[in-house]
């Protein structure tokens, strides 16, 4: 039976801009959870809640351009170190000195960018399909035509939006309704959100990572190009407070969250102690694939 908790919608400004978020739970142990690219952060509703009722404080949020916040249609607002002062802006006006941060695939690099840009508020890691070096092709593939779609032909964006929009939330299955959420765009921001993340840093450098002290669970799986498993156990090598969990699929955290969630829990019980085992361990990374 799944235990009940709190769960509060609030907002923020940076600058004139409008962010919204969401608090499951209570208390000093604060985690922030930051969607995909174009995802709302309704997409980590259930490992929120999950999270919550095992004690923590746990915050969603959609980054600008994103689900319920603003859109603006500037692409120079539009960036991954854009997106981690804005979590670094949530955790201020939370009042939270230090939270875990992660997310999955864009959120995963967001939050490199805030342990790279905030070192000391950041707890931990938790990475869900980083996306570095070894998928820049595979999503230019991937995102380049919406970007076209939403510059030459917007009212193919307009259209999805309005026919996504009629079918009531309720009637279909949670996932289904993340993606049917997902099809919510504009074309002029979600254009602009495409350009500027494509045209920044995709991630800190190689370098930069190596630097990052902060306890880490880097998850990833072998069959996604967009997310490829070179970029995951990469990743891992490269922090050395980081340990690799394999995923068995792309959608096993979404449809069968039960081992994943376990390990995140029992991630964020162990950085919360004193006695740390995700202590250093000379830039090797531990493997689970239970």
């Amino acid at each position: 039976m799944a235990t009940l908790v709190s769960e509060r919608i609030g907002q923020f400004f940076v600058d004139e801009d409008r962010i919204e978020y969401t608090e499951y739970g209570g208390g000093d142990d604060w985690v922030v959870l930051i969607h995909g690219q174009l995802m709302p952060r309704r997409m980590h509703q259930p490992l929120a809640r999950e999270l919550a009722g095992s004690g923590y404080h746990v915050v969603t949020v959609d980054l600008l351009g994103h689900g319920r916040s603003d859109r603006p249609t500037d692409p120079m607002q539009y960036s991954m170190t854009a997106f981690g002062e804005q979590v670094i802006a949530l955790l201020d006006h939370l009042g939270a000195d230090q939270a875990v941060i992660g997310g999955t695939s864009l959120g995963a690099n967001v939050s490199l960018e805030v342990a790279d840009l905030a070192p000391d508020r950041v707890r931990g890691l938790l990475l869900e399909m980083p996306v570095l070096d070894n998928a820049v092709e595979a999503g230019i593939m991937a995102f380049a035509p919406l970007m076209f779609v939403a510059r030459f032909l917007p009212m193919t964006v307009t259209a999805t939006r309005a026919a996504t929009k009629l079918v009531p939330r309720g009637l279909v299955p949670f996932w289904a309704g993340v993606v049917l959420d997902t099809f919510n765009q504009r074309p002029a921001p979600m254009a602009a959100a495409i350009h500027g993340i494509f045209f920044g840093r995709v991630a800190p450098s190689s370098k930069l990572r190596r630097r990052i002290e902060a306890a880490a669970m880097v998850v990833g799986h072998r069959r996604d190009p967009i997310h490829p498993w070179a970029d995951a156990t990469l990743l891992a090598a490269e922090m050395p407070r980081a340990r690799f969990v394999e995923a068995r699929s792309i959608v096993e955290w979404r449809l069968f969250p039960e081992r994943l969630n376990r390990e995140a829990i029992a991630f964020l019980d162990e950085v919360h102690q004193p006695s740390n085992p995700y202590r250093a361990r000379g830039g090797r990374s531990g493997v689970r694939r239970t």
